[in-house]
């Protein structure tokens, strides 16, 4: 039971080294208190702006655009991944293309998504989508391509067709590639709305929350709103990976 308990505790070594850091810098006087407010402070600021329900608007504009550039590129990019990882042919014919856009910063795309859509929330969720499609894809694709030979020499000795062996071996194999993909897309899909919040003419978000009070020197909501979308995203990943755990059992077994 006390084993129990302590594994149960560990992942909040983590929020604790960093507020003693936090604190540790502010006692040493390594950076001013006006740049950098102490943690109690900003965390009886992010209780507040909870309790008052300030930040509720800009969190769930920013969960809408985030959850629908995950849910456009989860679309898109699981279908065709899976397609192009079913003929590697196909996929080395577009290999460049996906390695290419995939190495590009999706904010550097920015510009062009500007000129296309303009300043509208079309805009956020567009290039976000862009950005975690070729995540998704990319992982779904060499799910396919390296789903264990063994098996699936096994069903074609065994006579199964080939219809079946793709869906019943090669697609259950690539699933926990798949998640792999995910996990990132719904990470980068955070990353880049922020970013798209931050710079294309947001009225909320929390991209806008935290560059808006950088503007007038509120750093206390700048840090409170940087610390809320850390932690959006961080539950975002554990979401990801206890369905991980709970769907794909089977991952990493003979």
């Amino acid at each position: 039971m006390s084993r129990f308990l302590d594994r149960r505790w560990l992942p909040l070594i983590g929020p604790l080294l960093l507020f003693a850091l936090w604190q540790l810098m502010i006692s040493a006087q390594w950076v001013k208190p006006v740049l950098l407010p102490p943690p109690g402070e900003t965390l009886a600021h992010l209780v507040s702006v909870f309790a008052s329900g300030a930040i509720f608007p800009d969190l769930w504009a920013t969960i809408y655009r985030t959850v629908c550039s995950f849910g456009i590129a989860v679309a898109i990019g699981v279908p065709l991944g899976v397609m192009l990882g079913s003929s590697e042919g196909a996929y080395r014919s577009v290999e460049f293309l996906i390695d290419f856009f995939r190495s590009t910063p999706s904010s550097a795309l920015i510009p062009l998504f500007l000129l296309i859509f303009g300043i509208t929330d079309i805009n956020k969720i567009a290039i976000a989508s862009f950005g975690a499609a070729l995540i998704v894809l990319f992982n779904s694709a060499y799910g396919v391509m390296h789903a264990k030979k063994t098996r699936v020499m096994a069903a074609q000795i065994m006579g199964v067709s080939k219809w079946h062996v793709f869906k019943d071996v090669m697609l259950m194999e690539s699933l926990a590639q798949t998640f792999v993909g995910l996990r990132s897309a719904v990470s980068m899909a955070l990353v880049i709305v922020i970013v798209a919040e931050m710079f294309i003419g947001s009225e909320n978000g929390l991209g806008h929350r935290i560059i808006d009070a950088q503007q007038v020197f509120n750093v206390k909501e700048m840090y409170t709103s940087i610390l809320v979308t850390g932690a959006l995203g961080y539950l975002l990943n554990l979401l990801f990976l206890l369905a991980d755990k709970k769907l794909i059992h089977w991952s990493g077994k003979a």
